[in-house]
């Protein structure tokens, strides 16, 4: 027969092993990477070229080029946590539609790109992203905007990070249906676990956006249905530099089509950054 103890203990070991699973297998919950092709670009009418980049540790990166003829700016493109270039169609016409040209690059372990995902190599991806286009391509840094959807905020306000400290500011920051951080993320899905002790893969964009002054887009939908709309505004709330809010509508995966709003949205903030033109 068990006692009040036995039960104590049974139930001490059960919440332990949960613990202990989400500590070994958050890279699972983080990153949900697909190698498979949906489409590509040409098969949406858009000339692109494929890109091979190696990061700062070695991993050879894949990405597409798709310039647009007459742009004067440059988005650099940081997808979120899950399928890969592929899928992502739709966006890319978009900014088109809004005359930028356009470079989208796969994290490690993503689509064709060598490797595996985690924060230090995806910080990585996006540098090397970084250093192709003003590099390789010529862009002078303010020219460029650095796009992030949802985990690709994170990647995205690393790299504005990064580049602000080595005073090197790209042009813009947009960042659509990011959360705060992983830890907030996991506390808010797992309340019952002590989240904050656990997680090994951060994201704190919170604390990246801190020293960040440039110009920047926050957009997300109150019926986001995986992160919280209110750690959209936070990060908003919280940003130093010029910036503007933009509500969106719909789910998470789905909020930037079902928003009849949304290239407005855009080609205000656009319309709002210094003219580079002359």
């Amino acid at each position: 027969m068990w006692t009040i103890w036995d039960i104590v203990a049974a139930a001490m070991a059960v919440y332990a092993g949960l613990a202990a699973w989400v500590f070994c297998n958050q890279r699972g919950l983080v990153y949900c990477p697909r190698k498979e092709w949906a489409a590509r670009p040409d098969q949406a009418g858009l000339r692109y070229e494929d890109v091979w980049l190696t990061n700062g540790l070695g991993t050879r990166i894949h990405g597409w080029w798709l310039p647009r003829p007459g742009a004067d700016r440059v988005l650099l493109l940081c997808h979120g946590n899950g399928g890969n270039v592929s899928h992502l169609m739709a966006t890319y016409g978009i900014f088109h539609e809004l005359g930028l040209s356009v470079l989208a690059f796969d994290y490690s372990g993503y689509g064709s790109s060598e490797g595996r995902p985690s924060e230090k190599a995806t910080r990585s991806d996006a540098r090397a992203a970084w250093d192709w286009l003003v590099r390789e391509k010529g862009f002078a840094p303010e020219d460029v905007i650095l796009f992030g959807r949802s985990l690709g905020g994170g990647v995205a306000a690393r790299l504005a990070a990064d580049l602000t400290d080595a005073d090197t500011k790209p042009g813009g920051l947009i960042l659509e249906s990011t959360f705060t951080s992983v830890a907030d993320m996991g506390a808010a899905r797992y309340p019952w676990l002590p989240v904050h002790w656990l997680v090994r893969h951060h994201y704190d964009n919170k604390r990246a956006l801190a020293g960040v002054r440039i110009p920047a887009l926050f957009l997300h939908s109150p019926e986001d249905d995986l992160v919280p709309y209110a750690m959209g505004r936070s990060l908003f709330e919280g940003y130093g530099g010029p910036k503007l809010f933009w509500a969106l509508s719909g789910d998470h995966n789905c909020g930037f089509l079902a928003s009849s709003g949304y290239a407005e949205g855009l080609s205000r903030y656009l319309r709002g950054l210094p003219d580079r033109s002359r």
